[in-house]
């Protein structure tokens, strides 16, 4: 497997790389109520990367559970075997190898795999995605066997407005959803992607959500999120050559959405002033 470590940490990951912050978090999405001294061990692996924007938090709660919880603003159906995969470098990095080749049972933390949702696309509240989905057809001869191996992962959309009751359990997810809703809300009225995040930091900062994080990391928070919005884009943009669609209206969606005119040349591979020459034309 390609290793990726030119990484940087996403908003979601970098706001809850604390073990408060993702005890509440996951009491919020399992419904679970957790006493605030359960010891959570962070678990995030440094060295396994699906793409360059990292969005994975892993950290086990009690020395019984392994909790995999992504970020995603768009869902693939790969998501079960991607984690799979992670999972597995989970347990090589808890477990010592030579304790599995002894005869006596190895008790092993419990894993769940969860999946926070908050793109622009329609979704259900809840869906769950399974590995089981992904196997070929069974040959005949083959019909009666049973040993496979499964992996649900259950999605939960936490866009503004979407399941408000187990979002407003955690202070933290709320104030995350209510931050990202204000620069969604920014770009709608017409403003740039990066003074839509400006003025969604001011805004919260002035009504107290996550004002101490945004003071913190108040020139991060631009980049890091400008770069979030740019592999996303990057996305619609492969869908929409895979539909055969032409470069002239990817680059109107890409300026409809703020991109600037550097990052649409670099991801369409257009001259500037051609990208210029098709939003004006």
């Amino acid at each position: 497997m390609s290793v990726n470590r030119e990484y940087k940490n996403s908003l979601f990951t970098t706001l809850f790389n604390d073990t408060e912050k993702l005890l509440s978090l996951y009491n919020a999405v399992s419904g679970s109520n957790l006493p605030a001294d359960t010891s959570v061990e962070i678990t995030t692996l440094e060295d396994v990367l699906f793409n360059y924007r990292r969005n994975d938090v892993a950290f086990v709660l009690d020395d019984r559970i392994v909790i995999l919880i992504e970020h995603q603003s768009s869902i693939s159906a790969n998501m079960p075997l991607r984690l799979l995969i992670y999972v597995a470098r989970v347990y090589e990095k808890l477990i010592d190898a030579a304790v599995v080749y002894k005869s006596k049972l190895l008790k092993i933390p419990k894993p769940d795999f969860i999946v926070l949702y908050n793109g622009s696309d329609e979704f259900p509240d809840e869906k769950k995605l399974c590995l089981l989905d992904a196997y070929r057809e069974m040959p005949e001869a083959l019909a009666g066997f049973s040993g496979f191996l499964e992996l649900e992962v259950r999605v939960v959309n936490i866009s503004e407005g979407r399941n408000e009751a187990i979002v407003k359990k955690s202070e933290e997810l709320y104030s995350y959803v209510q931050f990202v809703g204000k620069v969604r809300e920014n770009q709608k009225a017409g403003s740039d992607l990066a003074t839509a995040i400006t003025r969604a930091s001011n805004d919260c900062i002035k009504g107290e959500i996550l004002s101490d994080f945004l003071k913190a990391h108040s020139s991060e928070v631009i980049n890091m999120l400008t770069a979030e919005w740019d592999i996303n884009v990057a996305k619609k943009v492969w869908e929409q050559e895979a539909r055969e669609d032409s470069l002239e209206e990817v680059v109107i969606e890409m300026k409809n959405e703020g991109l600037a005119d550097d990052v649409i040349a670099r991801v369409t591979k257009l001259p500037i002033e051609r990208i210029r020459e098709i939003h004006h034309i």
